[in-house]
């Protein structure tokens, strides 16, 4: 079947981007836009019900110069929308007669026998016995000590009665021989009991290991299975060289694919375009649908390629292909000094430049204060703003001004104030907001909601005006994870709203339009609380 779709109007060699967009960053291009659209409206209707889904295009060209475009959604169920010629997958897990759904089926059978052994009257009559002769131990032998405590008390009474009369030693010998007795009785009981309980014990460790045993197998056979398969997920390039998923994530750190590597959708469309010789132009993926409970993904929005999954497949299948830069440089960003004294700075940092040095970026705030104070002692960075935020930092010039920030920061005596413009009408006033956050593992630095694993992070905010469809709003941090303003405007138990210009949980713009404007706190020398602003620049 031919999945290159024609648009649905006449498209100019003229109109093609001159290199192929970075994935992992970029605007839509117009043709892009238009794809999506034609895909789109072929799509259903969304439903709260239905869990969304990432979808993706890629305009490509043919050998004989026609211009076309490829769409993939994420995941690999089958027949999703016989409608729509979506790109078949790089290698086919749901052939009910392939070795992985034989495999998957061998597991299930371990998991039902896993199952079974742990929901099994035996192993719940065995729980039940041992845990009945540790409450019964517990019981007779804290009845023993008592009555030896009460038995001890009548001892004293009788010694003290006794201590002057001729046949004291006799009596004290009688009442030591007594205590001895007890204390004998009482460890041969706790013998008795622990005996008991260590063979009901070894019962149970034996019907454990047998559940143990089928887990480590289970394991194994998944690990086999997952080598196996991703082994056969082989992966082309511009350059026509094949590389499978396993190879590639060998040179990674995380050595092994995650689950449901090459299921994405940028590995399908590129893999498709290199097998039928065209030339890839462009790729965007926007999701279609309700937002998964802990991730953020709103209706109809483009997002980049995940991190976690794509990124070292991409590197092997975009290999011979021009790609566009960053379209923002860095290097020539500059911190504005607001205030300082013998004891900290006050700094402005300008949206894009890092807090401090990254992986591929080295100028940073703390590179450019470095310079500022080379006598400085110290961290010198107190706290961090996002690189796409833009606002006020604290600097400290010695080591006990950071331990003495540091410590205000942690006691959250630090007030902060944020101003941004978010992608949306809210209709109430003011309020606050209280999800937990952590890192997206299987895509970095994204952040989820998560409740079970969530550090705690809370948020108040106001809203100042209202304009164009945008809401402007202060936001006042009570605490300090990482993206919390974003993803608490963003997640649909927040604001649902995201930040205007936020990439990751909205739609990219020039910049992330979010600015921390003005920070208050007790000065570390002085003890007088102080205040500094910084003028929003949009």
């Amino acid at each position: 079947m031919d999945c290159l779709i024609d648009f649905s109007e006449e498209i100019r060699f003229d109109a093609l981007p001159e290199s192929f967009n970075n994935p992992f960053d970029y605007s839509p291009h117009p043709l892009c836009l238009k794809a999506s659209e034609q895909i789109q409206s072929l799509l259903p209707k969304p439903s709260e019900s239905e869990k969304g889904k990432m979808y993706g295009v890629l305009i490509a060209t043919t050998i004989d110069n026609r211009v076309g475009f490829l769409t993939a959604y994420s995941g690999n169920e089958q027949n999703f929308n016989s409608s729509i010629p979506f790109v078949p997958q790089v290698f086919d897990i749901t052939n009910p007669d392939g070795f992985f759904r034989i495999g998957e089926a061998d597991l299930n059978k371990i998991n039902t026998s896993i199952f079974e052994a742990e929901h099994s009257p035996d192993l719940i009559q065995l729980q039940k016995e041992l845990n009945n002769e540790i409450e019964q131990a517990k019981l007779i032998i804290d009845q023993v000590k008592a009555a030896i405590a009460t038995a001890k008390s009548k001892r004293d009474i009788i010694r003290q009665k006794s201590f002057n009369k001729p046949d004291y030693e006799l009596v004290k010998a009688k009442l030591i021989n007594e205590s001895q007795r007890e204390k004998s009785q009482l460890s041969q009981l706790k013998k008795k009991y622990q005996k008991q309980i260590e063979d009901k014990k070894q019962e149970l460790d034996a019907y454990l290991k047998q559940i143990k045993k089928l887990k480590k197998i289970r394991k194994q056979q998944s690990a086999k299975l997952q080598e196996k398969l991703f082994n056969h997920y082989l992966f082309l390039n511009a350059n026509g060289e094949t590389q499978s998923a396993s190879a590639i994530f060998s040179e990674t750190a995380q050595k092994v694919p995650p689950a449901g590597t090459g299921d994405c959708c940028a590995p399908k469309l590129l893999h498709y375009a290199f097998q039928h010789q065209f030339t890839p132009v462009a790729m965007a993926e926007f999701w279609w649908g309700t937002s998964p409970k802990k991730e953020i993904r709103h209706h109809g929005y483009f997002y980049p390629a995940c991190k976690s999954k794509c990124e070292p497949i991409l590197g092997h299948m975009l290999q011979g292909l021009e790609i566009e830069g960053r379209e923002c440089h860095y290097s020539n960003l500059t911190i504005e000094l607001i205030n300082e004294d013998e004891a900290i700075a006050i700094i402005n940092k300008p949206a894009g430049l890092l807090s401090v040095p990254g992986k591929e970026e080295n100028t940073s705030v703390y590179t450019q204060v470095k310079k500022l104070y080379p006598n400085a002692t110290g961290p010198l960075i107190v706290h961090r703003l996002d690189m796409a935020t833009s606002g006020l930092m604290i600097i400290a010039k010695n080591k006990e001004v950071h331990e003495n920030l540091q410590k205000q920061f942690l006691n959250k005596t630090v007030e902060k104030q944020y101003v941004a413009w978010l992608d949306g009408i809210i209709q109430t006033e003011n309020g606050q907001i209280d999800l937990p956050l952590r890192v997206d593992l299987d895509d970095r630095p994204r952040q989820l909601v998560c409740n079970e694993y969530g550090k705690p992070a809370v948020t108040r905010w106001e809203v100042i005006e209202h304009k164009e469809n945008r809401t402007k709003v202060h936001f006042y941090p009570l605490t300090g994870r990482t993206h919390q303003l974003r993803v608490h405007a963003a997640h649909p138990l927040g604001l649902n709203t995201p930040i205007t210009g936020d990439e990751l949980y909205g739609k990219k713009n020039e910049r992330l339009l979010l600015h921390a404007e003005e920070i208050s706190f007790i000065h570390p020398t002085t003890s007088e609380r102080v205040t500094f602003k910084a003028p929003s620049p949009f």
